[in-house]
């Protein structure tokens, strides 16, 4: 029971689980279904958008959507949550009850419930933005509506206070106002023009608003309406104010014009009034031309008084509207200034005709004067005897006379119109015409007799000329035949070729010149007989003419003889010559050819070769040259010749054979080093092609390998059959040859080998290398060709087009071609490129994608291309066809501007001719000419893109054609008009020469003799008559033109007024000659004339009589003609009989037998008047026949014409098309047109029938039968065309709607195929053609509408006319209608798929681009590339712009792509799966990437810190060891340097601090990055940061040694400072004391004294600086200085050198003191001595005295004396006294045993009588002549005395001289030397210059072997140096003359070989200004000389 219990409660806990289980479900399910619910419904109303359309409504809208999103929104997403935790829940109790899960059905799942909150969440997120669209567009309108507002305000205002401005008219009254309210005007304009753009503005706001649907619209729209009502209104009044001010301008304007013109003509007034007409014929001519300015001007006015009228009437109209001005005032100027310019008018015209008259008087008289002149002046020259003394004057004088006669016929013409001018003006009473006609009488008497004189002496001149021609001509042959026999007669036929050819030439001149010269005697025989008569048969002429004869025959006897004998010896000669040189030749070559050997060079062999082929050369001349000699001489060389050219082949076969093995050679050699250089090149290809770039190495390499390995196997076959061929013709040489060869094949072979090693250790390699070389062969073909498809060369030329267009299809070509090799290349690299993932094979992959896109858009490249290069070749075609057009137009326009108007009959109908010809070739050239027009509109049409050029040039032909046509038309009548003149001109040219010739006849009146008398009068009757008929022709012609072209009235009145003059004067002669004939023999005339009548009337009644009135109409006219000239005849007699009548009168009144005559008369009349009425009748007869005659002939000619257009008339043919019907229409029309204008004739003929049935006739009855039958046909002809033409017209609508039926029906089906297309575009850029192809089709579909309504309009009008063919016309229209409503269905459906593929190919587009960009920057943003180091890292660093740049652009574009996707998607494209699926994969690669980015950025930060401590450790160590290397060693030179390098430690110290910084802030980067890293890298960091630490102790030690050793040097460079200045100083003191001067005198001596007392004092006052020097040398030696020795040795110097310095005083001052005594001794015993002299005359005189006074006198004076010798004792007695020389000589003598020498010897030396020795040196004008100079010093000779030593210097020589004496000769090192010099220093070392090169005066002095400069003599004196320079030291110097030195005199160069002091002064440039002397050099002083005069220096000279 109790397991029972258990099990019943395990039941019931399972059934427990199960309903609380299936409780859950239900919830659940209830749950879910809600909320799907919800979100759906939730979902309808978030995609409502239908929002608020104001501000305030959709903030609202957005309220509740943000109460949505925080209140409704957050329950649900929780609800969403539980349902999940349920769901979970139950199956996880169903899992844990081991119950099937449950799992919700379709529609209720998890992920169902996920995807419908995705879709809220979408929804939202839309509505969202939508919302706040909503909200800133209503914002946005909100604020347009303000600003709407303002602007409104703000123009309204404006508006209106400029209508207030424009209202006001405020113009003025003159036109300076009128113009300033215009210009005041303008800119008002301008301003309210200027604000159009403002009121524009706010109609666009408006617009604006409106387009936005703006919820206030109508106030918007309303006040709008307003502004733009003001602003129009503001217009119109500005439009009518300028009306107004332009009335008001104008007027002012005319006002002030009519003011201009009056007072213009007041002037003219004065001017026209004048009374001067001119005194003479300059005068008049004169006035004529300022009166004809004044006309023109007048002229000029006329249009501008008329312009100026009719401008004002226009003012003056009494129409109503605005007047400036009242219309009266106006009338009346108008009318004012009118009656003013006719008054001008009239007063011009006066005066013109005033002046005229003028001028043709005095232009007469001036004409006359002229006349008299030259008659005068010819008169005087042809009253001249001289005929002439020789041929040339004689012919000057007939050419002076001829040109006289020329003259004389050419002032004829002339003369005769001044005198017809001067009749004239007699004739019209001019009041000069009594004058006139005496000058006219006089004139041409003058004239006359000018004329018989000039006939006279041309008779005289040309006698003269004929004989003196002849004479002259015979005098030149018997010259010409003298020299020419001089020559001929010569027997000299050359000594040689040349000289004989020059004579044989020479002789065939001199015989074609004899050979010329025979028709010049013939012609001398001719002229002989033309001589005169007298002269002709003279025996002088004839002896001549004989001996001429004689003469020229043995001339030509001789030439012929000469001419045989010169060719005879130039044939010799030349045989001669040419054998001589032949043999010559031969001998040269031949002696050549023997000693030439074959040489083994190349070069040397090429020589040879040369040689022999221009060998060649000359014996094929020669050869020729052979071949001219004579046989004879030939066969004697031609053996020699032959053995020659044996030599010659055999010489040139061996060179060419040697040449031939040296060329193997040479190729051997080239082809070896060419395999073996191939061979490196696969040998240096033995590392390579392990992978891919190994490979494309590889394939570098080996490029055209394969080309060169074919030319080299080539070569070798050629070179083994050049082997074999040169062995077989070298066997000595076959072994060498075949060597050669056997060692190149050995190459090759080895090269192969090589090359099929390198295969075989390549294997899949080779593939992979073919594939790179085809892929790289491929990318540069494409390359290239996208180049050359890609070049911007546009034709200019159509050449340049077609061969565009054929290089373009040949690309095309060659594209198809490279297809199969594309796809194989696409093949192979998938193939290569799959799973492989190195970075070679990315850049492989990314090189087949690039390949990819070069293909696809080298097929777009070449179809723009080719579109572009089919327009360019239109377009130059157009060009071809329009530069034709052009020439054509050119032409013409030529022609036309060119045509001239002809001046004769001849020439008009020639040009007219000419013209009709050209108006041919126009309509011939005009089809071409609309073929280049219609092709030109065609191509604008198409759009081709030189449209605008294209459709200018059409214009351009177009019009420039209609211009020529219709200035062809233009021309045409104007020649037509031309020719009508010319012919009337040449009519009244041709009557005026008749009336001439006429005038002449009536003129003659010889009729003296009796028995002519008659025939002269029957001849002037008929003369009489032919006037008469005659008369006609004058009357036509008067008739003729003027009726016709009025324009030509003028030229025609005046040639018809000089005719009718000509024609009365002619008259009036006429009837004069009758009545004189009739006078002279009235009887005998009367009597014949009446027997001539009789007989004429006799054969009248004879023709009268006649029965003969023609058959027909031919014979009748022929009748007629001959009735009429009986007609005329009879009028001739009829005026004779009436003559007659007169005769008779006349006879009776002379007496005559009147019965007879009555008699004669009366019979006459009588026969006469009994003929008139026969002849009458006759005529009348005729007429009638005729008339009859030619009715019939009329009425046959009208039914022949009515028969032939009847079958016209009557056809049923109406036309098939239109073109057919169209032409019937013409030709109907046609014949409508034949009928109307023959209808006039027609009309006629029943006209005439009627006068001709009034007669019945026997012909009437036939004639009403034709003439019924006529009107019969005729009728019915008319209505028969009238009927054809409603038929044709019927037949002409119907078949032209029918044609535009098939045009409409055939353009819609054309359009309908392309609507049906399936074409799909292949990319975007074709989906853009086709776009818009399609939108151009469409306009044009929607434009044809018109089309199709028209004929749908033309269609219902035939069928409402009834029109025979309505149902077919309806069934027609109702096609069309059909086919047009079908076409714009398919263009919309075409429409939308374009569409929807071009947005698909967009897309698209944008995707790849973005993966593409999203790759290339995965490519950098997953590179594992962390840097090598620093460097590389900062340049990884960019990664970071990378990174920004990446996502700020990247989700810019991500997102556009996603919308563009979403749009596409919502609107159902077609390829939304793909297009989702697209957008999917950029999403995921846009997130993969960004999560790349940040990883990496992670990355190279840490790495970036790394590098940077390793970059900064190895910086700084760098820098440390830098700094540690730049410490220099160099520790200084002098105290200078080492100040400075002190200075520089300081500095590179505190550079070094900086330094320090860095170690420490590297020290803190090691401590962190130390924490960050472990391991390897934390010792390495701890490494490095030690090896900087130990680097930077190292440094500041040896910073600290080198600032301690830098004071040690400081303090030692001091020290030896010291040491040095003293060292100098008591070297100067020491040379100071050796140098001072020998003193000559106590007080010199005293002066040396004090100077030495001065040197000692020096010398005590440096006693500190040395105990001061001591003391730092002993510092630095118990510092234990790095320099100790060489310190402690300068202080042993300076001490050596001060006891020496000290010593040198002291001797000196010795030997001063000494030398003192001396010159006290030499002083005090020239006193003395000089007392005893002037003493001794005193004692040794004689004088006693002569007197107790001279007695006393002298004793006196003896006592003075021995009181003065007394005096003198004790000076006596002191000179005995020994000095202290003497006392030491005695001292040493005493020594050394010997005996002091006498002081007398000591005395002589420095007494001053005494002449020392001194050193003379001789001068001369070029300097030294006694001795050598060295250094522009003079060289002593050794045996000069030396200046006097120093006391120490004594004490170191040999012996015991003494003291005062001077110094002996040989102990002397040196003389002495002083003075000035010019010097420059050139050299300061051996290759530096001194840095001052210019020169300085010194003073030198030479002394001891050294040279001292000093500034003067004192400074040397002194002991001043120049400068401060130490002494130069001349021991081993040199010496030279500066002979290239020009620019000063005595220049030399001073070389030293040392230097001085170790200082560089090497060398020296010298210029001598004064010579320098030995001190010695004076002449020894004498005893009157002072003291001051012993100097130690010379004089300067």
């Amino acid at each position: 029971m109790k397991a029972l219990k258990v099990e019943g409660k395990r039941i019931g806990k399972v059934l427990d689980n199960a309903i609380e289980t299936e409780k859950m479900i239900e919830k659940y399910e209830s749950l879910a279904s809600d909320l799907l619910e919800w979100i759906e419904q939730t979902i309808i109303i978030l995609n409502n958008r239908k929002f608020a359309n104001s501000l305030v409504g959709v903030q609202q809208q957005l309220q509740a959507f943000n109460t949505y999103r925080t209140v409704e929104k957050p329950p649900k997403f929780t609800e969403k949550g539980n349902l999940e935790v349920l769901l979970f829940t139950i199956q996880s109790k169903m899992r844990a009850n081991n119950q099937k899960v449950y799992m919700p059905r379709e529609g209720k799942l998890i992920s169902d419930i996920n995807k419908a909150w995705e879709r809220l969440e979408k929804a939202e997120h839309e509505r969202e933005l939508a919302l706040r669209t909503e909200l800133i567009r209503q914002e946005k309108l909100e604020q347009l509506a303000r600003r709407f507002d303002r602007k409104a305000a703000m123009r309204e205002t404006w508006l209106s206070e400029n209508q207030r401005l424009v209202s006001q008219d405020n113009f003025g009254f003159d036109l300076q106002a009128v113009e300033a309210a215009t210009k005041k005007h303008e800119a008002i304009e301008t301003d309210i023009a200027a604000y159009e753009e403002r009121v524009q503005a706010v109609v666009a706001v408006a617009r604006e608003l409106e387009a936005e649907n703006y919820h206030d619209i109508k106030r918007i729209t309303a006040r709008k309406d307003n502004v733009i009502r003001l602003w129009e209104y503001l217009l119109e009044l500005l439009r009518a104010r300028r009306q107004r001010l332009e009335l008001n301008l104008g007027l002012q304007k005319v006002f002030q014009e009519m003011l201009y013109i009056m007072d213009w003509m007041d002037e003219m007034k004065m001017l026209l009034l004048s009374q001067d007409y001119g005194k003479h014929l300059l005068g008049v001519e004169d006035l004529l031309q300022k009166h004809a300015l004044v006309e023109a001007d007048i002229g000029i006015q006329a249009d501008r008084v008329k312009n100026v009228n009719a401008t004002a009437q226009k003012f003056a109209t009494d129409t109503e509207g605005y007047k400036p001005c009242d219309p009266q005032v106006i009338r009346d100027r108008v009318a004012h200034m009118e009656f003013c310019y006719q008054e001008l008018t009239q007063l011009a015209a006066e005066r013109r005709a005033r002046l005229e008259e003028s001028r043709r008087l005095w232009k007469f008289f001036w004409e006359m004067a002229e006349e008299e002149g030259w008659i005068r002046e010819k008169e005087q020259i042809l009253s001249s005897e001289d005929c002439g003394r020789d041929l040339t004057a004689v012919v000057r004088l007939l050419s002076k006379h001829k040109a006289f006669e020329d003259e004389m016929s050419g002032r004829s013409g002339h003369l005769q119109q001044t005198v017809r001018e001067g009749e004239a003006m007699v004739a019209a009473n001019h009041f000069g015409a009594d004058k006139i006609r005496e000058r006219v009488a006089d004139i041409r008497e003058q004239w006359a007799a000018l004329g018989r004189l000039s006939a006279v002496r041309r008779a005289r001149l040309e006698e003269a000329l004929s004989l003196h021609q002849f004479q002259a001509d015979a005098d030149d042959i018997d010259a010409w035949m003298l020299d020419v026999l001089r020559i001929v007669s010569s027997v000299d036929v050359g000594h040689d070729e040349f000289s004989t050819q020059s004579l044989v030439k020479k002789h065939k001149d001199v015989a074609e010149e004899i050979a010329s010269y025979r028709p010049v005697i013939d012609a001398l025989h001719e002229q002989s007989r033309t001589l005169p008569g007298e002269h002709s048969s003279s025996e002088e002429v004839r002896n001549r003419l004989a001996g001429i004869e004689e003469r020229y025959k043995e001339v030509a006897e001789l030439t012929r003889l000469r001419k045989q004998a010169l060719q005879d010896a130039l044939a010799l000669y030349k045989m001669s010559s040419e054998a001589d040189a032949c043999e010559l030749w031969i001998d040269e070559k031949e002696q050549w050819l023997n000693s030439m050997e074959i040489p083994e060079k190349l070069e040397d062999l090429e020589v040879i070769q040369h040689s022999c082929t221009t060998l060649d050369q000359g014996i094929y001349f020669e050869l020729l040259d052979c071949l001219a000699i004579p046989r004879l001489t030939v066969a004697v060389s031609w053996g020699r010749w032959s053995q020659f050219r044996d030599l010659v082949d055999l010489k040139k076969d061996s060179l060419n054979s040697a040449l031939g093995v040296q060329n193997y050679h040479l190729e051997c050699n080239e082809t070896k080093s060419w395999i073996r250089e191939k061979t490196k090149v696969i040998e240096s290809t033995q590392e390579l092609g392990n992978d891919l770039a190994g490979v494309m190495a590889l394939q570098r390499k080996l490029t055209g390998m394969e080309r060169d390995l074919a030319a080299i196997e080539d070569k070798l076959g050629d070179l083994q059959k050049e082997a074999e061929r040169l062995a077989a013709e070298h066997p000595d040489q076959a072994q060498a040859i075949m060597g050669r060869l056997a060692e190149i094949t050995g190459v090759w072979e080895e090269m192969k080998a090589t090359l099929r090693t390198r295969e075989e250790s390549l294997g899949e390699a080779s593939k992979l290398q073919q594939f790179l070389r085809d892929l790289d062969d491929f990318q540069s073909w494409l390359s290239r060709t996208q180049t050359a498809i890609a070049s911007e060369d546009m034709p200019n030329t159509l050449a340049e087009a077609e061969k565009l267009l054929t290089q373009h299809e040949n690309i095309k070509n060659e594209i198809n071609n490279y297809e199969e090799d594309y796809q194989k290349m696409r093949d192979m690299g998938e193939m290569v490129t799959q799973g492989q993932t190195d970075a070679q094979y990315m850049f492989l992959r990314q090189r087949l994608q690039a390949l990819d896109t070069g293909w696809n858009e080298l097929h777009k490249m070449w179809e723009n291309r080719q579109s572009l290069l089919s327009q360019s070749h239109a377009y130059q075609l157009f060009l071809r066809d329009t530069k034709q057009a052009e020439a054509f137009l050119n032409n013409q326009e030529y022609v036309l501007a060119h045509t001239e108007m002809p001046t004769t009959l001849e020439a008009a109908e020639a040009a007219i001719k000419k013209q009709e010809d050209f108006m041919t070739t126009m309509d011939a050239n005009e089809e071409k000419i609309n073929a280049v027009v219609e092709t030109g509109r065609r191509l604008v049409s198409d759009g081709n893109i030189n449209s605008d050029r294209i459709q200018e040039k059409v214009d351009s032909i177009d019009d420039r054609h209609r211009k020529n046509r219709e200035a062809a038309s233009e021309l045409l009548m104007r020649l037509k008009d031309n020719r009508d003149l010319q012919k009337f001109l040449q009519d009244c040219q041709e009557l005026s020469l008749w009336i001439n010739e006429k005038m002449l006849t009536a003129q003659d009146m010889s009729y003296d003799e009796a028995r002519n008398l008659h025939s002269k009068w029957l001849k002037h009757q008929a003369f009489m008559a032919e006037l008469q008929s005659n008369k006609e022709w004058l009357d036509k012609i008067e008739k003729q033109l003027v009726a016709e072209k009025p324009e030509t009235e003028e030229v025609v009145k005046e040639k018809l007024s000089a005719l009718q003059k000509m024609w009365a004067d002619l008259e009036s002669t006429t009837q004069t000659k009758a009545q004189c004939l009739f006078d002279a023999n009235k009887a005998e005339l009367f009597t014949q004339s009446c027997a001539d009548l009789d007989k004429w009337l006799v054969g009248l009644e004879s023709q009268i009589q006649s029965d003969d009135y023609g058959k027909d109409l031919t014979s009748v006219n022929i009748l007629l003609k001959k009735q009429q000239m009986l007609e005329n005849q009879v009028e001739v007699r009829q005026k004779e009989v009436e003559e007659l009548q007169s005769q008779a009168q006349a006879l009776h009144q002379e007496g005559k037998d009147t019965d007879e005559v009555d008699g004669r008369r009366i019979v006459v009349e009588q026969k006469f008047k009994e003929l008139l009425d026969p002849l009458r009748k006759r005529k009348n007869n005729l007429m009638a026949s005729r008339e009859i005659h030619q009715f019939n002939r009329d009425v046959e000619d009208e039914i022949l014409w009515v028969e032939e257009r009847m079958p016209l008339a009557t056809s049923t043919d109406h036309g098939h098309n239109l073109q057919t019907v169209q032409l019937l229409i013409k030709k109907n029309q046609t014949l409508q047109k034949e009928i109307q204008g023959h209808q006039p004739r027609f009309n006629d003929i029943f006209e005439r029938s009627q006068s001709i049935l009034k007669d019945d006739g026997s012909t009437a009855q036939a004639i009403r039968q034709r003439l019924a039958e006529l009107q019969q046909m005729w009728d019915l002809m008319i209505e028969e065309t009238g009927k054809r033409h409603v038929r044709l017209e019927e037949a002409h609508k119907a078949q032209q709607y029918y044609f535009d039926a098939a045009e409409a029906e055939a353009w819609m089906s054309e359009q309908e195929l392309y609507m049906m297309s399936e074409e799909k575009a292949k990319d975007e850029q074709s989906a853009v053609a086709m776009l818009k192809k399609h939108q151009i089709l469409e306009q044009a579909v929607e434009d044809y509408a018109e089309t199709v309504h028209q004929l749908s309009k033309t269609s219902r009008a035939l069928v409402a006319a009834g029109h025979p063919e309505s149902e077919r016309i309806n069934m027609r229209q109702s096609q069309v209608d059909k086919l047009y409503a079908g076409l714009k269905d398919l263009s919309e459906e075409r429409r939308g798929k374009l569409d929807e593929r071009f947005r698909l190919f967009q897309l698209n587009r944008e995707v790849d681009d973005l993966e593409q960009w999203i790759a290339e920057r995965e490519v950098v943003a997953g590179s594992h590339e962390l840097g090598q180091d620093y460097e590389h890292v900062t340049v990884l660093e960019r990664f970071r712009e990378f990174a920004r740049d990446t996502g700020n652009i990247g989700q810019e574009r991500v997102d556009a792509v996603n919308q563009m996707a979403d749009e596409l998607i919502n609107s159902g494209h077609s390829d939304a799966a793909t297009i989702a699926e697209w957008k999917d994969g950029l999403n995921e690669a846009w997130a993969d990437l960004l999560e790349l980015i940040d990883t990496r950025t992670q990355i190279l930060a840490a790495s970036y810190e790394l590098h940077k401590f390793y970059h900064d450790a190895k910086e700084i160590l760098g820098r440390i060891l830098d700094k540690h290397k730049k410490l220099p060693e160099e520790l200084g030179r002098d105290q200078n340097t080492v100040e400075t390098l002190q200075r520089m430690h300081t500095a590179f110290e505190h550079d070094i601090q900086a330094l320090g910084t860095q170690v420490r802030q590297l020290q803190e980067d090691a401590v962190r990055l130390q924490s960050a890293y472990a391991g390897d890298k934390a010792d390495d960091i701890q490494k490095r940061e030690n090896e900087v630490l130990e680097a930077w102790k190292n440094l500041l030690e040896a910073c600290e040694g080198r600032r301690v050793r830098l004071l040690d040097t400081g303090d030692k460079f001091r020290f030896f400072s010291m040491v040095r200045d003293l060292m100098l100083w008591m070297e100067d003191v020491i040379r100071l004391i050796d140098a001072q001067e020998k003193p000559r005198d106590v007080s010199s001596v005293e002066l040396l004294m004090n100077n030495h007392q001065g040197i000692k004092a020096e010398i005590d006052a440096r006693n500190d600086s040395f105990t001061a020097c001591v003391e730092l040398g002993k510092t630095l030696l118990a510092r234990k200085h790095y320099a100790s020795e060489e310190i402690k040795e300068k202080l042993l110097q300076l001490t050596d050198k001060r006891k020496d310095m000290i010593d040198k005083w002291e001797d000196r001052w010795e030997w001063l003191r000494l030398v003192l005594e001396v010159h006290q001794f030499s002083r005090d015993a020239g006193v003395a001595e000089a007392w005893l002299m002037g003493q001794e005359p005193y004692l040794s005189s004689r004088e006693l005295g002569q007197s107790v006074d001279e007695v006393e006198k002298l004793i006196k004076r003896h006592e003075a004396f021995e009181k003065s010798a007394a005096t003198w004792e004790e000076r006596f007695s002191a000179l005995e006294r020994l000095t202290t020389v003497r006392e030491e000589q005695r001292v040493r003598a005493e020594q050394n045993g010997r005996r002091p020498r006498a002081p007398s010897a000591s005395l002589e030396r420095f007494s001053p009588g005494s002449r020392r020795p001194v050193v003379s040196v001789p001068h001369s004008q070029d300097g030294v002549d006694g001795g050598d100079m060295v250094n522009g010093v003079a060289e002593r000779s050794s045996k000069e005395p030396s200046p006097i030593p120093s006391p120490s210097g004594e004490r170191k020589a040999k012996g015991g001289q003494a003291s005062t004496l001077p110094a002996k000769t040989q102990d002397s090192p040196s003389a002495q030397l002083e003075g000035f010099l010019h010097r420059k220093h050139e050299w300061e070392g051996p290759n530096k210059k001194a840095s001052s090169r210019s020169w300085h005066n010194v003073y030198c002095v030479i002394n001891n072997q050294e040279m001292g400069f000093y500034k003067d003599n004192k400074n040397a004196t002194q002991g001043i140096p120049y400068h401060n320079e130490i002494p130069i030291s001349l021991k081993d110097a040199v010496c030279e003359v500066a002979l290239d030195y020009k620019k000063k005199k005595h220049v030399f160069k001073l070389r030293c070989r040392t230097a001085p002091r170790g200082k560089p002064f090497p060398c020296l440039t010298i210029a001598s200004v004064q010579h320098l002397f030995a001190p010695e050099a004076f002449e020894g002083y004498k005893e009157k000389d002072k003291e001051k005069r012993f100097s130690l220096f010379s004089k300067k000279k």
